[in-house]
């Protein structure tokens, strides 16, 4: 099992664009992303503080990817 990678906020949204992902509105530190297969997520982007385990593989489980892809979009 792989362990999930320690990542910010800005450099997931940065994967998840590669993954074909749109930013389609931002609220104050959250970014809301849908893909035009109509798979969405919201990523939050606070500054110096990198996303948890737990959250990465919620917003990972929204976006219908597995760790492996992700790996592949670093």
């Amino acid at each position: 099992m792989t362990k999930l990678p320690s990542i910010k906020g800005q450099e997931l949204v940065a994967v998840l664009r590669r993954a074909g992902f749109e930013v389609i509105r931002v609220k104050g530190s959250h970014y809301f992303l849908r893909h035009p297969d109509g798979r969405c997520t919201v990523v939050p982007v606070h500054r110096g503080e990198t996303i948890g385990p737990g959250l990465l593989s919620k917003i990972l489980r929204d976006c219908e990817m597995t760790k492996e892809e992700l790996f592949a979009l670093l």
